[in-house]
C-alpha cells in the first residue's frame, strides 16, 4: 500500500471508478439520441454514419494514451490527471456547438483525447498502489461501479433529450466532469519518486521495449484488443439492432442498462471468484465459456436468417457479455502485473493498442451491418477465438497456472 492510506479506500475506490467512467459516459449517454442525430443531420433511419459518434471517441482516446504514459511517468499521476480532465470538457463543450456531423466527430476525438489521460492516470494509479491478486480484486470492484453508469445512463440521456435538445447531453457531461475534478483534489500523488522517468526518446523508447518485450504483457494487450473490437461494435450498433432487427426502439435504455447491469454484477462477483480460484485460472475458464457463448450466437443467428426471437437472441448476448465483463478486468491485471517500473508507460501502450486497434475492428463489423445480427454474432465468435490464441501465445499454451506476484 502507498500513501493512498491518508484517504479512505471507499473514496479512492469511488473517485477512480467514476475516473474511468468518463469513457462510458462519453458514449452510453448518447446511445437514446442516435435517433434525433440521423434525423438532425438528414441520414436515413438505418444508417449507422451516427456510430461515428463511438468510434472517433474511442480513436482519440486510443491515440493520446501514448502520450499520456510517459508524461504520467514524468511529471506525477494528478497533473496529468487534471490536464485530461480540462480537455475532456473542452471536447464536449465543442461538440455542443459544431454545427455539421463532420465537426461533432471531431469534437469528439478532441473529447477522446481528452478521455485518454484519466484512463491512463487511473490504471497508472490502481498498479502504483496495488498487485498481484489484490490488484485484480480492487479492479474488480473499481470496474463493477465503473459499469454502473451504462446501467443508467442510456435511461438518463433518454430523459434528457424528452426535455431538452440531444446536445444537452454534451453539456451533461462538461458538468460530471468539472465536479469530478474538484472530488479528485482528494487524491494523493501514487507515482514512487524513483521511478519518475524524464520525458526523452531514449527512456520513453526502453520503456516500450519492456512493454513490448513482455510476452504476457504483450499477449494479454492483443487479446484485449480482439475482444474490444467486437465490444467497440456492440456499443455502436446495439441501438439500431434493438430499434430495428426487433422493432422495440423505446425499450433499448432498459435493454443496454440490463445487459449492462448484468455485466457489473459479475464484474463485483469477480472479486470473490479471483479469491477461490486465482485471477490466471479463472480468466482462461472464463474465455472458454466466452467462445461458447459465441458459437450459440452464431448457431442462432444462422437458423433464423439472422433475426431470431427477441429472448432467443437477447440472453444468449447477455451471457457473452457478462463473460467479456468477468474477463475484462482481470486482463488488465494480467498484462499490467510486471510493469510496475513502467506503470504509465505500459498503461498507455496496453489502452493506445486496445482501443485504436479495437476501434478499427469494430469499425469494420459496423460496416457489415446487414438489417441482421449476422454479423455482430460472427464478430463475437471470430474476435473471441483470437483473444483466446494470443492467450494461448502469451502462456506458451500452459492454461491455468496462478498469477506469480512477485517482481
Amino acid at each position: 500500500m502507498t500513501s493512498i492510506d491518508r484517504i479512505s479506500r471507499a473514496q479512492f475506490t469511488g473517485i477512480i471508478s467514476l475516473t474511468m467512467a468518463l469513457t462510458a459516459l462519453a458514449m452510453d449517454l448518447m446511445l437514446p439520441a442516435f435517433g434525433e442525430m440521423r434525423a438532425d443531420f438528414g441520414l436515413s433511419a438505418t444508417s449507422t454514419e451516427v456510430s461515428g459518434i463511438v468510434t472517433f471517441y474511442f480513436l482519440g482516446l486510443a491515440s493520446a494514451q501514448v502520450l499520456y504514459g510517459p508524461i504520467s511517468d514524468r511529471f506525477g499521476r494528478k497533473p496529468t490527471l487534471y490536464a485530461g480532465f480540462a480537455l475532456y470538457g473542452l471536447g464536449a463543450l465543442s461538440a455542443t456547438f459544431a454545427p455539421t456531423l463532420g465537426l461533432v466527430f471531431a469534437a469528439r476525438f478532441v473529447w477522446g483525447v481528452g478521455g485518454a489521460g484519466p484512463r491512463v492516470v487511473a490504471l497508472a494509479i490502481v498498479r502504483d498502489s496495488f498487485r498481484g491478486e489484490e490488484m485484480a480484486r480492487v479492479m474488480s470492484f473499481i470496474m463493477s461501479i465503473f459499469v454502473l453508469v451504462p446501467i443508467f445512463a442510456p435511461a438518463v440521456g433518454a430523459g434528457i433529450i424528452a426535455f431538452f435538445p440531444w446536445r444537452a447531453l454534451f453539456l451533461f457531461c462538461v458538468l460530471y466532469v468539472g465536479l469530478l475534478a474538484l472530488w479528485s483534489r482528494r487524491l494523493p500523488e501514487t507515482l514512487h519518486p524513483e521511478f519518475r522517468r524524464p520525458i526523452a526518446l531514449r527512456p520513453v523508447w526502453e520503456a516500450t521495449k519492456v512493454v513490448v518485450r513482455n510476452r504476457q504483457t504483450f499477449g494479454y494487450t492483443l487479446a484485449l484488443t480482439a475482444l474490444f473490437g467486437v465490444f467497440t461494435s456492440y456499443l455502436g450498433t446495439s441501438e439500431i439492432i434493438v430499434s430495428e432487427v426487433f422493432g422495440r426502439p423505446a425499450q433499448f435504455p432498459f435493454v443496454f442498462g440490463g445487459i449492462a447491469a448484468v455485466m457489473g454484477a459479475m464484474m463485483l462477483f469477480n472479486a470473490k471468484l479471483i479469491g477461490r480460484f486465482g485471477v490466471r485460472p479463472l480468466t482462461h475458464g472464463v474465455l472458454f465459456a466466452y467462445v461458447a457463448f459465441g458459437v450459440v450466437l452464431v448457431g442462432i443467428a444462422s437458423v433464423s436468417d439472422g433475426r431470431p426471437g427477441f429472448w432467443t437472441f437477447i440472453l444468449p448476448l447477455a451471457g457473452i457479455l457478462a463473460m467479456f465483463g468477468l474477463t475484462l478486468p482481470n486482463v488488465n491485471t494480467i498484462a499490467m502485473d510486471p510493469m510496475g517500473p513502467v506503470a504509465g508507460t505500459a498503461s498507455a501502450i496496453i489502452g493506445t493498442v486496445s482501443m485504436a486497434v479495437g476501434a478499427v475492428l469494430g469499425a469494420f463489423l459496423d460496416a457489415a451491418f446487414d438489417g441482421t445480427v449476422r454479423p455482430l454474432s460472427w464478430g463475437f465468435l471470430g474476435y473471441g477465438l483470437l483473444a483466446f490464441a494470443f492467450v494461448l501465445w502469451a502462456e506458451r499454451g500452459r492454461l491455468f497456472r496462478p498469477l506469480d506476484a512477485s517482481p
